[in-house]
């Protein structure tokens, strides 16, 4: 099997080579051994130094070989090394040549894909080859066409055959060197499979011995496995023995548990019976506690509810003032005003400044109320330094009067005085300052001290020590009540060094007063760093001093720890002791200074006791924080005397034995006293006499607490408040002692006890009175019980006490004390025993025995075995327990009535117990059908209740014992409501639900299931598990959900709990419908109101073959199959719902399917709108009625108040002399009832208010937006599901109407479309424009621009960000603002603009996006283009020649023939800022202008001189409503003499768009002739001279004008050998002026016209005149002379003279040239 070594380096050469020629791709990672290499490294294996891993694992592999085989470690050993390397060598070799499987396999796929590649590349050759000679083909077709068609050139179709022959020839090029690049490459990838397959024959001997070796290692892995499964096996058997071991220890420590448990049981039963007795005392007392709580708590509430109604009366009563005094002051500002106003009108009247003087008189009025309220303030300011300085004197001499008390010394002054710090030295110790000093500042700071806490708190002193001197006898003598803990008060008799005492500690706290003012005692709140300290500032460790069991004479030290828990620094003054401890405590303490937060000092206190008393006091101290005490409590030596128990039951015992307990009687305190066990067999007697006794007493003392009610809860709150360390600490002790106590006391102490308390209720002579009858009860009873105690009766004389019943116990001793019970009759015994002590204080202790006593040996431990409810067939066990006191074994028989031996079996029958043992047996309950046959007489069939009575017979006992089984019997049936259950037809693509109700017949819960249920049906709840209660009946809804169509029929198990079947027979119909839907459940997302939801499905027609066999095809059960062809659906959605499908019918063809749309849009109901509306009307209309009803009353009250006030003026007036008074009063109370009863506007029962019908509220109407606002405000979340049927049928649909339902529908075929649509509150709503979310623009004209405002409100919890769609950017329609983040409740208003561009209907919508909505706003407008047309023909608007100065105006019309009303303007050239720059002077005239075009279009003319518009139009803008007209009238205004005024108007509409535009000519004379014509000769010299100056226009009167020139050019043409003439006309005009003239008209004459007429000019006429307003032509023809050549220029000059009120001479030039008709055609003249 092993490979020989001297064939491995010739390989590994081979393999290196293979592998050195061939480089790998990637790199390998060896999992064995986890190095990493090429596969170049695979092969180069070295057996000598293997790698780490790889010698571990084999080392594992060894050990686990050496462990489970020991022929293969014997082996191993022998071998060594080598027999690893081996192994490592194999898998090595095994990885290697898989690797060259892995190798070959890669090039083999190399070749195939290159083979396949080279075959799809040949393929796609021959196609082009294919293509390419049909391209030429019919380019040959083509150039045949063409010249049969006689085409000398090619057409584009052969130029484009060109083309594509050329790109399939490239594509062919490309495809070939792509073949011959693929050839090539696999030839490569054959020859490199050649070489692996050559590779891989070298080694195939190579592989074959590998194979051998894996053979083998799995054989020695075989071997292994059953090494270590024997092992195993092995290992198994041992754990099994170590289990049970376990197992039988786990019973037996479970059976001693159960023993422990048992024991348990009993004592906790005996502690329950002992505790009973104190539970119903105790129960008791709580009821008596929570009574009188109750009672309390109801007095109380009494209190405060008075408190709330006398509050509320309060209330009501001050708000009805308040509205009388608003009523009176309305009326008194009204005067006022109404004063003012006449003050005002007067002022007015007599010329002075109304506003100014009442402004004066306000000013006046505020200085003047000013001033008397700052002598007010002085006067209180005053009257408050004047009280205080009154009261710091009388307070000094309260103190000096309070001093004097204290001069007397008696000898226990002088005694204390010694021992004590006089206060001034306390004060001395607190500042090291003297102590004249600080009496001075004492005296300084008390009376010109500020500060009110210390005012306060010095008077709260003095007036306490004035009333402590006023009733110091009385109280000294006698005080108000006594301490509680005092059941021996005696009457205090007042002494004269106790009222020495009582005067010197006033004088300590009086003294305690006068420290200095930035240490006084803090009260209330004490804020310190910003922290309110609460508590005392300084703690003692220890809390208490406690001087414990202390003996006269002795002296007794304790140091004691004072620790700063302020928040700050801190001082510490010892005061002293109290009075009680103040002979016998000693305090050694020496002040620390200033205490840093934390620090802590010491103090020493020596206890020298004189008498044998418990004392208690406390030490007191002062500090800046407020004043502290530290408690002392000394105690004597005392008795604590306790039992470890006082009930003891001995339990049942058989008669004769004899059992004895214990009872341990322990002093816990420091004095012994002597003790006496004694029985009192009768607790009841003892019991009622002192319960007759305490009754007589709380009778007694109820009268007298009736009596004391009032003192003693006076004083109860003044100790609550006021309660002293000492009270607190003697509570805490008498706690301390009642807790101490036993708990579990006798009847008779209980009873005895009461006393006490009842003595503590009751108050001075009362008390002492109720305290001494008691005691003469108690003296009197006392012999008869005694007697009764020392008499034991008969029935407890099996109770008795051990040899000890007298003795001494110690201190802190104890004691045993043996009780033992000898029964000797059966029965119950009872005794009691008390435990009586020398020591007076020491209270008897109660003790009670209790045992039974039993004849019978043998009994059931329970003889009532109760097996609650069981079934029929089913088995129950149970265990009898039989135990025995007996001495000796005893044979027991179970006995069973011959009725139930097929029911119930004891096992075993016959048995011994042992003695004082138990015996178990095993009860076995089989109940079955018969047996109410069997057992009449025990079982009850109605109730189904057993009880069966069974006895154990006893071996030489006459008498058996008996026991009793009960149980109830109940059957296990579960009912279904139905045997049969029919599902009808159910379409593939839906499920057919159907209920059954299942019924629980027994009395007990009951598990059940269905179990194997088919695939197609599904069982809810739970999947078909659950329980059942008793009786209960549970609906289970059976889903059928047919997977294919046919016929079903199947049966449903359902399997109780108890493994009972019950099933339920099912059959369905399966239908496979024509047509299906992509998705028969749509889930909408929560959708706000306003917004939609959209979800896409397909209804898709599968049908497109009649092979069953091949696919599933529709029909309905078995059913023949549907024919092919195209089918017909609608959908039927309910109507007025929210819910709406497109399309909802349409045809669907085999292998198609048809898109349908699903939106949900939740509205608000219309009805309900409107609903709202009416509820919100009636609401607004309450509420103005009692808003009216309100404002009656006030005004009723405001005028009868006037009324009553005029009624009591005008009575008091005087009668006159000598005539009766007249009896006014009736009079005026009747007149001021009529006024009342006019003035009163109080609303009628009978409103003229009614309700509206909700259908009368409009859509549109303000009301109905506002119910719709409140709707949406308080939408509820709701769920809307919908089924919609969807009907399908055979054909095309009818003509007439192609959404026709489909008439030929099978039901069976109906699909179903299913939506669940939740609906929520729109987190954003509209709140302008009544709600509505469509903004109508109505009719705009084209390029105008309409902006609306829509504003949103954002009615959420929550911040919303919006966000707007993208409007069409080519649109009419934009957002002019941004959206921002919109807070809860805020609104933002949005501004959309309309401006169309085209004459038509424009409508778009814009999305507004919240987190939870998607708002739609509808804009919509129409775009309508306005038409104006004016009456005024043609561009130019000449007004002619005018005198300067002098004005002329022309109308024009502008008609509307649109259809809105059009806003237009007028605009003149000279005024708009662009063409300004080009008018006046630096304008280019028309003569320097490159062409006659351009001097057509001049800008702007000459302008006026004073700057103002040559030409006027009015009006400039305007509105023209649709079919009217308007005038604009021109005017034209010269103010200087010039010929080339002009301007351009133009009338523009508000879109910009121009209507017309006119070119204004005009010119101005300064004298009445003008000429006009010829051609422009230069500048005009207005524009290029400056202003005239004033003394220019004389100057040009005196000098003669130079004659004016014009020139005139005229050519001749010759046409067909004949000259035709040139003719050019001037004109001649007379200004018609209103102004008076010397000459109103004008003579014009020619001179030189001989001259003219030889060079052919001609003129006609000659002369002439022209009358005012008129105009003449002149016209000068030329005829050219013969001879003339073409193109000679002929030049003349003639004058020509104009006489109207002035004289001007023009010079006429004329230039004539003759030229050819072809040469210029278009100078034809």
């Amino acid at each position: 099997m092993d490979v020989p070594a001297r064939d491995s380096p010739s390989e590994e050469v081979s393999i290196s080579s293979f592998h050195s020629e061939y480089p790998p791709d990637d790199t390998w990672k060896d999992e064995e051994t986890g190095d990493e290499g090429t596969r170049a490294e695979t092969f180069r294996e070295d057996p000598a130094q293997p790698t780490d891993a790889a010698e571990l694992s084999l080392e594992l592999d060894a050990t686990n070989c050496a462990d489970n085989d020991d022929d293969l470690g014997e082996d191993g050993g022998r071998s060594g090394k080598k027999s690893y390397a081996e192994t490592a060598r194999m898998f090595k070799l095994r990885r290697n040549l898989d690797q060259l499987d892995c190798f070959h396999r890669q090039k083999e796929h190399n070749v195939l894909k290159a083979r396949e590649e080279l075959k799809v590349c040949r393929l796609h050759i021959s196609e082009l080859e294919r293509q390419r000679a049909r391209v030429e083909e019919e380019i040959e077709q083509q150039k045949e066409d063409d010249n049969s068609a006689h085409l000398f050139s090619c057409s584009a179709a052969v130029f484009r055959l060109r083309a594509q022959h050329k790109r399939l020839c490239q594509e062919l090029q490309q495809e070939e060197e792509l073949e011959s690049h693929v050839a090539t490459t696999l030839r490569e990838h054959e020859l490199e499979m050649c070489q692996v397959e050559v590779e891989m024959g070298r080694f195939s001997l190579l592989r074959v011995e590998v194979q051998e070796e894996e053979q083998a290692y799995q054989a020695l892995q075989a071997q292994r496995g059953e090494a270590r499964l024997q092992k195993e096996y092995t290992s198994t058997q041992s754990l099994q023995l170590r289990t049970q071991c376990l197992k039988a220890r786990q019973a037996a420590t479970q059976k001693e548990e159960e023993t422990d448990y048992q024991r348990t049981t009993e004592l906790a039963q005996a502690s329950r019976q002992k505790a009973t007795l104190y539970l119903k005392e105790t129960i008791n007392r709580m009821h008596r506690e929570e009574a009188e709580n109750e009672q309390q708590s109801r007095e109380l509430r009494q209190k405060r509810m008075q408190a709330v109604l006398s509050l509320k009366a309060n209330i009501a009563c001050t708000q009805e003032s308040l509205r009388a005094q608003q009523t009176r002051a309305r009326a008194q500002a009204w005067r006022q005003e109404e004063e003012e106003r006449q003050l005002r009108e007067s002022l007015q009247t007599q010329g002075i400044n109304s506003t100014k003087y009442m402004y004066q008189q306000k000013k006046l009025q505020e200085f003047h109320r000013k001033k008397e309220e700052f002598q007010e303030k002085q006067k209180s300011k005053r009257v408050e330094i004047v009280s205080k300085l009154l009261l710091e004197e009388e307070l000094l001499e309260r103190r000096k009067r309070h001093h004097a008390l204290l001069l007397p010394p008696t000898q226990r002054l002088e005694r204390l005085a010694g021992q004590e710090k006089s206060p001034e030295k306390l004060l001395q110790s607190l500042d090291p300052q003297p102590a004249k000093t600080k009496e001075e500042e004492r005296k300084r700071d008390t009376v010109f001290s500020d500060s009110s806490s210390s005012s306060e708190l010095s008077d709260q002193e003095e007036s306490r020590d004035l009333e402590e001197e006023q009733g110091l006898t009385d109280s000294l003598a006698q005080p108000e009540f006594t301490g509680l803990w005092d059941q021996t008060r005696q009457v205090h008799q007042s002494t004269p060094n106790e009222d020495a005492k009582s005067l010197q500690s006033r004088a300590e706290r009086r003294d305690m007063s006068l420290l200095p003012v930035g240490k006084p005692p803090v009260a209330g709140k004490r804020v310190i760093q910003g922290k309110e300290f609460k508590g005392s500032p300084f703690i003692s460790k220890p809390e208490i001093i406690l001087f414990k069991d202390f003996d006269v004479g002795q002296v007794y030290k304790k140091k004691v720890t004072l620790t700063n828990v302020s928040y700050t620094t801190n001082y510490c003054k010892l005061l002293g002791v109290t009075m009680d401890l103040m002979d016998f405590i000693s305090i050694s303490f020496e002040p620390p200074g200033p205490i840093s937060a934390g620090m802590a000092c010491d103090m020493q206190v020596i206890f020298q006791p004189m008498m044998n008393k418990d004392l208690k006091g406390e030490v007191q101290f002062v500090s800046a924080a407020g004043p502290f005490s530290v408690p002392i409590r000394c105690t004597i030596k005392k008795c604590d005397l306790s039992v470890d128990i006082d009930l003891i039951v001995f339990g049942t015992h058989v008669v004769g034995q004899t059992i004895s307990r214990a009872i341990t009687l322990t002093n816990k305190g420091a004095l012994g006293t002597c003790f006496t066990l004694v029985s009192s067999p009768c607790p009841s007697l003892a019991q009622s006499q002192l319960q007759a006794q305490a009754h007589a007493l709380s009778e007694a003392s109820s009268a007298s607490t009736e009596l004391s009610q009032e003192r003693s809860t006076s004083i109860a709150a003044a100790s609550d408040s006021q309660e002293s360390p000492a009270s607190r600490d003697s509570g805490e002790l008498k706690s301390e002692r009642k807790s101490q106590e036993p708990l579990l006391v006798s009847d008779s102490k209980q009873s005895g006890a009461q006393t006490p308390a009842v003595s503590e209720t009751l108050g001075g002579v009362e008390a002492a009175s109720g305290r001494r009858s008691l005691a003469s009860e108690q003296q009197v009873g006392g012999p008869a019980l005694k007697a009764s105690t020392e008499e034991p009766s008969d029935s407890s004389s099996d109770i008795t006490i051990g040899e000890v019943r007298e003795g001494e116990v110690g201190p802190f001793e104890s004691v045993k004390l043996e009780i033992v019970f000898t029964p000797t009759v059966p029965g119950e015994s009872k005794l009691d025993f008390h435990i009586k002590f020398s020591d007076p204080t020491c209270e008897p202790i109660s003790i009670g025995v209790r045992g039974t006593a039993v004849c019978v040996p043998v009994w059931v431990a329970q003889p009532s075995i109760v097996l609650k409810i069981c079934m029929f067939d089913r088995l129950y066990q149970d265990s009898i327990v039989v135990q025995s006191r007996a001495s000796t074994a005893l044979r027991l028989t179970f006995k069973v009535c011959p009725e139930l031996r097929n029911h119930m079996e004891i096992l075993p029958k016959t048995g011994y117990i042992q003695a004082r043992s138990s015996f178990n047996a095993k009860l076995k309950f089989l109940p079955r059908r018969s047996l109410f046959e069997d057992a009449k007489t025990f079982f009850d069939s109605e109730t189904g209740v057993l009880e069966v009575p069974l006895t154990v017979q006893v071996a030489d006992q006459v008498r058996p014992v008996p026991f009793t089984v009960h149980a109830v019997i109940t059957s296990s049936d579960l009912c279904f409501d139905r045997t049969e259950v029919d599902f009808g037809h159910c379409s593939i693509y839906e499920s057919v639900k159907t209920s059954v109700h299942l019924t629980n017949l027994t009395l007990l819960p009951q598990d059940f299931g269905f179990l194997s249920i088919p695939q197609f049906v599904q069982v809810q709840p739970n999947d078909g598990f659950g329980t059942l209660l008793p009786m209960e009946t549970l609906e289970v809804d059976l889903i059928f959900s047919a997977k294919k169509a046919g016929e079903y029929s199947f049966q449903l198990n359902c399997k109780s709990g108890i493994n009972r079947d019950f099933p339920l027979s099912c059959r369905a119909v399966g239908v496979h419908p024509p047509l299906e839907l992509s998705h028969s459940l749509v889930q909408f997302g929560a959708t706000a109101v306003g917004d939609c939801s959209t979800a896409v499905l397909h209804v898709v027609n599968a049908h497109t073959s009649l092979n069953e066999f091949t696919h599933p095809v529709p029909r309905i059960g078995r059913d023949p199959v549907a024919p092919l062809g195209p089918r017909l659906f609608a959908f039927t959605p309910p109507e007025n719902s929210e819910i709406s499908l497109t399309p909802r019918t349409g045809k669907v063809l085999p292998g198609q399917r048809c898109l349908v749309q699903v939106t949900f849009r939740p509205r608000l109901c219309d009805q309900a709108i409107r609903e709202e509306a009416v509820r919100l009307l009636c609401r607004s209309e309450e509420l103005r009625l009692h808003e009216l009803e309100r404002v009656s009353k006030a005004e009723g009250n405001r005028k009868g108040g006037e009324q009553e006030g005029l009624c009591r003026r005008e009575a008091p007036t005087a009668p006159q002399k000598g005539k009766k008074p007249p009896p006014a009063r009736p009079q005026a109370k009747q007149t001021l009832k009529e006024k009342i009863s006019k003035v009163s506007i109080s609303p009628k029962t009978d409103s003229p208010f009614r309700a509206p019908n909700p259908a009368d509220i409009q859509s549109g109407s303000e009301e109905y937006a506002v119910g719709r606002a409140s709707l949406l405000h308080s939408f509820p979340e709701h769920y809307s599901r919908y089924v919609i049927p969807c009907f399908v049928s055979d054909g095309e649909p009818p003509q007439s109407d192609p959404q026709a339902q489909p008439s030929c529908s099978s039901p069976l075929n109906t699909l179903y479309l299913e939506l669940h649509c939740p609906a929520i509150r729109p987190p954003l709503v509209v709140t302008s424009s009544n709600g509505q979310t469509t903004i109508n623009y109505h009719q705009v004209a084209v390029g105008q621009k309409v902006v609306k405002k829509l504003t949103v409100q954002n009615i959420s919890q929550e911040a919303l960000e919006l966000r707007s769609s993208v409007l069409d950017l080519s649109g009419p329609f934009s957002l002019l603002n941004a959206l921002r983040r919109l807070g809860p409740g805020a609104t933002h208003t949005l501004l959309l603009a309309f401006t169309p561009a085209l004459g038509k209907r424009y409508r778009e919508t814009v999305e507004i996006h919240s987190p939870n909505m998607t708002m739609e706003i509808t804009l919509c407008g129409v775009g309508v283009d306005p038409l104006l047309t004016s009456s005024h023909q043609g561009g130019l608007m000449d007004f002619g020649f005018m005198l300067e100065k002098e004005r002329a105006s022309q109308v024009f019309k502008l008609q509307n023939t649109s259809s809105l009303a059009v806003r237009f303007s007028v605009l003149l050239h000279s005024l708009s800022l662009g063409c300004k720059a080009l008018s006046g002077a630096d304008a280019f005239p028309a003569l320097l202008s490159p062409g006659p075009e351009e001097q057509t279009h001049s800008t702007v003319g000459t302008q006026n001189y004073s700057g103002q518009s040559v030409f006027n139009v009015t009006p400039i803008e305007g509105t023209i409503a649709p079919g009217k007209s308007q005038d604009i009238t021109v005017t034209f205004l010269p103010d200087h003499e010039s010929l080339h005024y002009s301007d351009i108007l133009k009338v523009e509409l508000m879109n910009k768009s121009t209507v017309c535009v006119m070119v204004l000519k005009g010119a101005a004379r300064s004298h009445i002739m003008y000429l006009c014509g010829g051609d422009p000769l230069a500048v005009p010299t207005d524009a290029v001279h400056p202003l005239p100056a004033s003394g220019d226009s004389e100057h040009t009167v005196d000098c003669e004008k130079p004659p004016l020139p014009v020139l005139l050019t005229l050519r001749g043409v010759y046409r067909e050998g004949a000259m035709s003439p040139a003719v050019r006309e001037l004109e001649v005009g007379c200004i018609c002026s209103t102004q008076p003239m010397a000459k109103k008209n004008v003579e014009f004459s020619w001179e030189g016209l001989q001259a003219l007429q030889q060079r052919g000019f001609t003129v006609e006429p000659t002369r002439g005149t022209v009358d005012a307003g008129h105009r003449r032509t002149i016209t000068v023809t030329w005829t050219p002379p013969c001879g003339l050549k073409p193109n000679e220029v002929v030049q003349m000059c003639a004058p020509l003279t104009l006489r109207g009120d002035e004289t001007e001479v023009y010079s006429v030039t004329m230039l004539a040239l003759a030229s050819r008709a072809s040469q210029d055609p278009s100078h034809t003249n």
